[in-house]
């Protein structure tokens, strides 16, 4: 394998892996539930990122997906029906489905080389036409920045943060720095002026 692919590669599945992390001891309701405004959940993100992975990584490369997604085949991927599961989509199903991505995923990257083509239906025309290795560094990209918005979501479902969380602090310490953070935003709160 290209070295390059191989770094690609491995850092691509330590987030992935992190993503999957973000769903360890929480309950059902806690893994779907809306933590933000745009309705972010923890087992949204991983229906989506396994989504991306099968398009991106295989479709585009001229390896389509193993398994139908219904919500690719009927459109509703653009209505964010990727973002979230339904009651009757469980964790297993989900994260399987990532999983059998991730092994689709790797079979194109032990196959093919990164300047092999690829194409992008859902691009504007101009742009469809790029490369199998661009389309390795967008998923590697994103499967990380999701892996934050994972880390995110799962601190504010039951405040536990990140992997390295409890090699930085213990809870005092944690309460400690978040109270200095506060103090110092403090500083720059707008005064509210009282009714006239």
């Amino acid at each position: 394998m290209d070295p390059i692919a191989a770094e690609l590669h491995r850092y691509l599945q330590e987030k992935r892996e992190s993503v999957l992390a973000s769903l360890s001891v929480l309950s059902e309701y806690d893994i779907r539930r809306p933590m933000t405004p745009t309705a972010t959940n923890l087992l949204g993100l991983v229906k989506h990122l396994a989504s991306g992975e099968l398009g991106s990584l295989g479709e585009c490369v001229g390896r389509p997906s193993p398994v139908r997604l219904p919500w690719v085949e009927d459109g509703s991927v653009w209505d964010g029906a990727d973002m979230w599961a339904t009651a009757d989509e469980t964790r297993e199903e989900v994260v399987e489905l990532y999983r059998m991505a991730w092994r689709h995923t790797d079979e194109s990257i032990e196959q093919l080389p990164l300047d092999a083509p690829a194409s992008v239906p859902w691009w504007p025309e101009e742009r469809r036409k790029t490369t199998f290795g661009s389309l390795l560094v967008r998923v590697t990209a994103e499967t990380a920045h999701h892996a934050g918005h994972a880390d995110i979501v799962r601190e504010l479902v039951d405040g536990h943060g990140g992997a390295d969380h409890d090699d930085i602090g213990d809870a005092a310490w944690w309460e400690r720095y978040t109270a200095r953070v506060q103090q110092a935003a403090d500083h720059h709160r707008p005064s509210v002026s009282p009714p006239a």
